[in-house]
């Protein structure tokens, strides 16, 4: 039989998550500290997983998931029997990069507005080479190590890497049997997927190319290499439309894992929101 975790427990769950404080928590459910801490427990215990992974109440990715099912569920209840009333709107801006726009969110956003009507979302450019960044977004995808001091985050999606280029120029200048094969022809060029990860993978001693053209977005680099101009070390999930389409063909079959990986980030209190994780938890499925 399905355990149904107490409401006592949701509503106090749903409470410190927001306000990341035991006592004040405590103040506005009219409750002792203990009593809040109790039912923490006891909501943990139903669930078998953490929900809180530090001292100052951050959310865990589990307990970031649970939230926005919680906070929905009491939606759900506030609202009944009032159905007739018109749902308010909620607004949430976010940062993408030009090519994960493209590639990754516009393919599955309608997805996402099928399943919240109600939430107004904002897309804003972000590019950070060029310091081009939206201050202002309620959610950011970076695509980097994880390693990020001024935000939280969550892992979206890893990748792979493979020099990639039209089917022309694979004909003209393949057929691609080695590594070494890519000697001597144009090497495209970004500060955002450098070729010393697939060099290495192939105990390739070669410098990184210092000559040739140079992009500072992903998406160019593909239009680049489908048009001909040279071999780009590309990622699978943002090149999937060019590949898909015929426009660019990998020449070698093996992958390379990429050293970065996409990620949600967020500022401290954003999460705190139902449309900000309630956006996480469907970006996070729908790259999965």
């Amino acid at each position: 039989m399905i355990r149904i975790p107490p409401i006592q427990c949701l509503l106090t769950f749903e409470a410190l998550a927001r306000l990341r404080s035991v006592t004040q928590t405590a103040d506005e459910l009219n409750v002792t500290p203990s009593a809040v801490s109790h039912r923490i427990r006891q909501l943990e215990e139903v669930l078998g997983t953490k929900l809180f992974g530090r001292a100052d109440f951050s959310l865990t990715t589990e307990g970031i998931e649970y939230l926005a099912h919680v906070r929905e569920g009491l939606v759900s209840l506030a609202q009944f029997p009032s159905q007739k009333a018109a749902p308010g709107r909620r607004k949430l801006r976010l940062a993408v990069t030009p090519t994960f726009a493209r590639s990754i969110l516009l393919p599955r956003l309608k997805q996402f507005s099928d399943t919240y009507p109600e939430i107004d979302l904002t897309l804003q450019v972000s590019i950070p080479l060029l310091d081009v960044v939206a201050e202002d977004a309620d959610l950011m995808v970076r695509f980097g190590t994880g390693r990020y001091a001024d935000v939280e985050h969550l892992l979206l999606a890893k990748d792979e890497v493979s020099p990639m280029a039209s089917p022309a120029f694979a004909r003209e200048h393949g057929p691609f049997d080695a590594p070494q094969d890519l000697e001597g022809l144009p090497l495209l060029r970004s500060p955002l997927e450098p070729w010393r990860t697939w060099f290495a993978a192939h105990d390739l001693d070669w410098p990184e190319p210092n000559e040739g053209s140079q992009f500072n977005d992903i998406g160019l680099m593909c239009d680049a290499a489908a048009a001909g101009m040279g071999v780009g070390l590309l990622r699978y999930k943002l090149a999937a439309p060019w590949l898909d389409s015929g426009a660019l063909v990998p020449l070698y079959p093996r992958r390379v894992p990429s050293p970065h990986a996409h990620h949600l980030c967020w500022r401290s209190g954003a999460m705190e929101r139902w449309e900000c994780a309630a956006f996480a938890r469907w970006l996070q499925q729908a790259m999965g």
